[in-house]
């Protein structure tokens, strides 16, 4: 049944970031901090730029002005990726309940990651676009790859970030802590 499938891994997902660290096993009832939260939402806010900005058409990167936005654009999302990586898997541990299954930890700790690699891959697709274009690669099988490609690591971002969304969904309904550790508001009682 592919709808009891969907929901468990929805629930998978929702059940976890990390297990390790100094909290692992507690119960869910932490606060992320401000700079973890900064991390969060400030990210959201960089990525719905990358969205509303994007390049339409390849040909646009003609105007050389265009082009440097583009790259400088471009790390400035991979350091700010890189840094929240490192500070939340240095610095933070999990929100989940103790009774969390280990199948549903392993499920969301693959789905947050995934998001990790597929947001970073979006920026390198997005570089390596930007650099063949400059060396005057502007159509052919190499940039319609590499453009492809950009394309289907957007799409898989999308679909990570719709499950990490239903997951927080879901855990502000369930009511156990974990919506409350990173959302500011529509706090739970």
């Amino acid at each position: 049944n592919y709808s009891s499938q969907i929901i468990q891994l929805i629930q998978a997902y929702a059940d976890c970031v990390t297990d390790d660290g100094p909290f692992k096993g507690m119960m869910a009832m932490k606060t992320y901090g401000p700079i973890a939260r900064t991390f969060h939402w400030g990210f959201i806010g960089i990525f719905l730029y990358g969205i509303i900005k994007q390049v339409d058409d390849i040909s646009q990167l003609e105007d050389s002005a265009l082009l440097r936005f583009e790259v400088l654009f471009a790390l400035v999302f991979l350091a700010v990726l890189a840094g929240r990586f490192i500070y939340m898997t240095k610095t933070q541990t999990s929100a989940l309940p103790a009774d969390t299954s280990r199948f549903q930890r392993q499920a969301a700790r693959f789905v947050h990651w995934g998001m990790y690699a597929s947001l970073a891959a979006i920026a390198i697709t997005g570089l390596m676009i930007g650099g063949l274009f400059s060396l005057g690669f502007k159509s052919g099988f190499l940039i319609e790859a590499v453009t492809e490609l950009h394309g289907l690591t957007v799409s898989l971002s999308y679909l990570l970030i719709a499950l990490h969304i239903a997951a927080a969904l879901y855990h502000r309904i369930l009511g156990d802590g974990v919506w409350s550790a990173m959302t500011p508001f529509w706090k739970e009682q």
